[in-house]
């Protein structure tokens, strides 16, 4: 099967400003291929449902676009094709001096192989596409492709790229749902907002609160990562 998986990132200054977070986050949706265009089509009969013509943000949500997000959320749960995962990072676990050569670019791509590295199954082609970021290094996809393929040799990652956001519903999809988990490690919501009520449609739907989930958990995954060991 071919899989393609949309991946974006909340709070990454906290690499070099670690009081700004408590957390860093990395998220990632995946679909089959065969699904991409079912998937544009229903995003685009959701907006002209709900009217909704911006690009699909997190930072958009807000009591006049509720029931459009409420409806984004409700789809992602129907939806058998669709999968989410996170990884969560306590910034002040993160050494970048002993283990990433004081280098923040290099530990930033560092956990977006350990979110996605673990997901990957054998005999399945993968397609890997990152929210566009400048990076000082030129190399570093490249770089994460040649990894992740060394470490899943039964299978093949055809490509990792970054696209903008705005040409790609995949990682505005990606964007929203990993927004919410945001929200909730970081408690940056007020209880009584229009984001407040989204992340209480996504527990609706997991039947429980957002946050760490077993690896076996495959529809809406967290992984936080413990850096310092212990259970």
């Amino acid at each position: 099967m071919n899989i393609e998986v949309y991946c974006d990132e909340s709070c990454p200054e906290t690499l070099k400003d670690k009081p700004s977070h408590k957390y860093l986050l990395l998220g990632s949706l995946w679909l089959p291929s065969s699904f991409r265009s079912k998937l544009k089509q229903d995003i685009k009969v959701l907006r002209a449902v709900h009217n909704y013509h911006l690009e699909i943000k997190w930072n958009k949500v807000s009591p006049k676009y509720l029931e459009f997000y409420k409806a984004l959320v409700s789809h992602f749960f129907c939806s058998q094709d669709l999968r989410f995962r996170a990884l969560v990072v306590e910034s002040a676990q993160i050494d970048l001096v002993k283990f990433h050569s004081d280098d923040a670019e290099l530990s930033f791509y560092k956990f977006y192989y350990e979110m996605l590295h673990h997901w990957i199954l054998d005999f399945n082609e993968y397609q890997f596409f990152l929210d566009y970021k400048t990076n000082k290094i030129r190399f570093r996809l490249p770089i994460l492709k040649r990894v992740l393929s060394n470490a899943s040799l039964s299978s093949s990652v055809l490509n990792v790229q970054s696209i903008h956001s705005g040409e790609s519903i995949g990682i505005q999809y990606c964007d929203f749902l990993l927004g919410a988990v945001n929200a909730k490690f970081n408690n940056s919501v007020a209880s009584d907002s229009a984001k407040a009520e989204i992340i209480r449609h996504i527990e609706y739907g997991l039947s429980r609160e957002i946050g760490p989930t077993p690896k076996s958990m495959d529809k809406f995954n967290i992984f936080r990562i413990l850096l310092q060991g212990g259970w």
